[in-house]
């Protein structure tokens, strides 16, 4: 019987699981690390010093710095469901723990990476935030004209979905098969 790394009868092989390279969990751990304590220094920045004063523009009024809390999802939708939202995002970081024992792509490991960063990210806000009880509002400050006040834990986890997307679209899977890791999809290394 051959395994999916190759190896006939190797001991602790998953049927048909392609393992190539290494795992890069360290990598999705370095990058959620980053994520997490830009974004909380950002987040405690932003309170402390433009909280309850007139919007700073970046880039004119196309970008601007205020201050908004919100207890909803993306685009403040969803006010009264932050408990909801607050177990969406533990999840989020369950599942992606989870699955980092079988992540072997560089790709897929920024990807979740970032998602992962983004979720801890407002989940510490939502656990610790007021009015507290798992229901607290995450503090959003980046302002674009005419789109949304998001902060940089939502352009993580947007950046990561996109990542995510176009790992999928190009075919490059969890287990490094037939990603950027010099490995064809069959294990087998690529000239």
């Amino acid at each position: 019987m051959t395994h999916g790394n190759g190896a006939a009868g190797a001991p602790g092989a998953d049927e048909g699981a392609v393992r190539t390279g290494r795992r890069r969990t360290p990598l999705l751990l370095a990058v959620a690390l980053c994520v997490y304590a830009v974004d909380l220094g950002s987040k405690l920045l932003v309170v402390e010093q433009l909280e309850y004063h007139a919007p700073v523009p970046v880039l004119g009024t196309w970008l601007e710095l205020r201050v908004v809390r919100n207890s909803g999802a993306a685009f403040g939708l969803g006010g009264a469901m932050t408990l909801v939202f607050t177990l969406i995002a533990a999840a989020v970081a369950v599942a992606i723990v989870r699955l980092a024992r079988r992540l072997h792509s560089v790709p897929w490991a920024i990807a979740l990476g970032l998602l992962l960063g983004g979720a801890l990210g407002n989940l510490t806000d939502r656990v610790f935030r007021a009015p507290g009880g798992l229901r607290g509002a995450v503090v959003d400050f980046l302002a674009v004209r005419d789109f949304s006040v998001m902060n940089l834990a939502d352009w993580a986890i947007v950046g990561g979905g996109v990542l995510i997307v176009y790992c999928s679209f190009r075919g490059w899977e969890l287990g490094g098969a037939g990603g950027p890791t010099g490995e064809a999809s069959d294990g087998t290394a690529r000239p």
